[in-house]
């Protein structure tokens, strides 16, 4: 890893080609988890810099339901109490030429108690949807952009 937080270059390009010969297809999920205030949950992960959704991918044998409810909890201490809307589904071609992530709105759901970093997250926090951090990754700001105007979504991530 380095000192900004990163993986290595070689590390991502060895990890990513695991991940196609490993899997026919990459599946992801990711949360835009809003409050009645109008405000995101966004995370900040420790291996790749910005502020994201949260989320990641689907397992062998998991729905994408199922992911996202477990991604949720694990890295944003959040559960889901009313079934959230599919927004769309994207091609990540940045990540692979197989990778694709299910985006779903989450209005619904507790705040399970404060999530303390850890070896993945480094911190979490919602942030107004007007006023998202500068560093926000552009595929997540397209993401809530299409989210919060009600254009129709982009299939692809960026």
């Amino acid at each position: 890893m380095r000192q900004d937080g990163r993986l290595n270059p070689v590390l991502r390009g060895a990890l990513h080609t695991w991940f196609r010969l490993s899997r026919g297809l990459t599946l992801g999920v990711r949360g835009a988890v809003i409050d009645g205030q109008d405000r995101v949950l966004l995370v900040r992960h420790t291996y790749v810099g910005g502020w994201h959704m949260p989320g990641g991918g689907v397992e062998a044998g998991e729905t994408a339901g199922e992911a996202l409810v477990r991604e949720l909890t694990e890295e944003a201490a959040i559960a889901i109490t009313h079934p959230p809307r599919l927004h769309g589904m994207f091609f990540n071609g940045h990540a692979s030429r197989r990778d694709h992530v299910l985006v779903y709105v989450v209005r619904d759901f507790l705040e399970l108690g404060p999530k303390a970093p850890d070896r993945e997250i480094a911190a979490t926090g919602f942030f107004p949807l007007a006023e998202l951090p500068p560093d926000t990754t552009r595929g997540t700001r397209a993401r809530l952009d299409e989210i919060v105007s009600g254009r129709a979504p982009s299939p692809h991530w960026t």
